[in-house]
């Protein structure tokens, strides 16, 4: 016998399902993600802390859940919408069905809305507060309590996920095929591996595992560090390059990250995915904004101002770098075809670049995956800038 559940956003719209996940009450921005495939992977990624996830293409769960596929250790976001949940699954890579993975890690989630209304009313009034709740279904009290939740902005939703210890990476990209069960295995130590490769230190502010393995399969020795490090810890740890992940929330209140960066600007390449972008471009003294809805999706048209390419990426924000307060040290590589928005920036005197979407895809086409080819032939071992 099927469970109700009710979405409710701030504004007073009322949404009722069918659960399908785990029993409970979660509050956080509800935003859409457009991709057809890859709900683990969006599941598991960190930079969806703090917000309730809708899945715009309309059958979500049909080809189960597996280690492989997963982007950290366990599902970060708040709560999980779908259209409709497949309640049987058909792949050969499955390891479990995908209601009983949200269950396993605690997740409430809603399936029998209407899905596209729900975006349509995100897309025309903006990203909005919302409460997915199986318990108490009083439609008044779940309405206020969505306006008095914390929401994102001014929140440092990083420390919630970043790691407690320096480790080293030494996990390739992995051949498709039945998921190994040491899928995102790390090592404790902070060196070790081919001393001649150059060593990439990766700021983890809430970093997807696809990242490390490109930059492994790039040919570089990988130590990953907690995005709170500040500069002299990273230099501590004599990095031929620095790169700056992706993570959660409002880049505004993580100070200590565009610190860090700023006193490391100049020393070393320096190399920035999505939130990592973001911290570079405000520690080079540019602002970020609050977008309306954000970009979310695995088919986001992105063009390279210098080659006139356009490529099709994976994307996964709520903000954006304001172009107006770009210092003249800072030019704009990429623009967004959708909106106009800055997709990458790069350094005039220094060397450092970084994009605002996910080159590892993971899940996501891969047109930009030779920017890890690039930030490594920027990075020489052993030759401190």
């Amino acid at each position: 016998m099927s469970t109700t559940a009710k979405l409710v956003l701030e504004d007073g719209t009322v949404f009722t399902g069918r659960s399908f996940g785990a029993r409970g009450e979660v509050d956080g921005e509800v935003c859409f993600n457009t991709s057809m495939t890859g709900y683990q992977e969006i599941l598991t990624d960190p930079s969806y802390r703090g917000q309730i996830v809708t899945m715009t293409y309309p059958h979500i769960g049909n080809y189960g859940t597996n280690q492989l596929d997963r982007e950290s250790l366990r599902p970060h976001l708040a709560g999980f919408v779908v259209r409709e949940y497949s309640q049987h699954h058909s792949n050969f890579r499955a390891e479990q069905p995908l209601d009983q993975y949200l269950k396993e890690w605690n997740i409430v989630a809603i399936e029998g809305i209407d899905t596209r209304a729900l975006v349509r009313r995100i897309r025309t009034q903006g990203a909005m507060k919302g409460v997915l709740s199986t318990e108490n279904l009083d439609d008044g009290r779940l309405r206020d309590e969505a306006r008095s939740s914390p929401g994102l902005v001014g929140r440092d939703l990083v420390r919630e996920v970043v790691p407690d210890e320096i480790r080293t990476w030494r996990e390739p990209l992995l051949a498709w095929g039945p998921a190994p069960r040491h899928a995102g295995r790390v090592s404790s130590s902070a060196s070790s591996g081919d001393g001649t490769a150059p060593h990439i230190v990766a700021m983890d502010y809430g970093m997807k595992w696809n990242i490390a393995r490109h930059l492994v399969d790039a040919g570089c020795r990988v130590t990953v560090a907690p995005g709170t490090s500040t500069a002299d810890q990273i230099r501590a740890l004599e990095p031929d390059g620095v790169f700056l992940s992706n993570g959660p929330g409002d880049p505004e209140p993580v100070d200590y990250a565009t610190c860090a960066i700023r006193d490391l600007l100049g020393e070393v390449p320096i190399f920035g995915i999505c939130l990592g972008h973001q911290v570079l471009a405000r520690a080079c003294g540019a602002r970020t904004f609050k977008m309306k809805f954000g970009h979310r999706g695995a088919n986001q048209p992105v063009r390279d101002l210098d080659t006139g390419r356009i490529e099709i990426t994976a994307q996964n924000h709520g903000f954006a770098v304001d172009e107006a307060t770009l210092p003249e040290d800072l030019e704009v590589t990429h623009r967004s075809l959708n909106d106009g928005t800055i997709e990458g920036i790069r350094h005039r005197r220094h060397p450092a670049f970084s994009v605002q979407y996910h080159p590892e895809a993971s899940a996501g086409p891969h047109d930009s995956r030779y920017l890890f080819g690039r930030f490594r032939d920027m990075v020489r071992p052993g030759e401190r800038r």
